[in-house]
């Protein structure tokens, strides 16, 4: 299933429970020209997308989704989860 570019918030939410209910992963994903707002790094967690996709390190908006996860990971310490190579199954 794909489902891109849902026009808000409660319909990325329902994308996300639909493609899990029928056994798929989902993709948290950004539109180019984005903001340093990282709410997507949340989301992505918050929904156990399993992955981000916002591109290379380069610039400094994609940073901040990164610098994010990785507070996100701190917080959550033993409860953090990072399936790895097993979501390329």
């Amino acid at each position: 299933m794909v489902r891109s570019k849902p026009g808000t918030l409660s319909e990325t939410l329902e994308a996300v429970e639909m493609a899990h209910r029928a056994g798929y992963t989902a993709v948290m994903s950004h539109r180019s020209g984005e903001t340093e707002d990282a709410t997507i790094a949340d989301l992505a967690v918050a929904t156990n997308c399993g992955q981000i996709k916002t591109g290379s390190l380069s610039r400094s908006d994609r940073m901040a989704k990164y610098n994010q996860l990785i507070r996100i990971e701190e917080l959550l310490d033993a409860g953090a989860y990072f399936p790895g190579r097993s979501i390329l199954k």
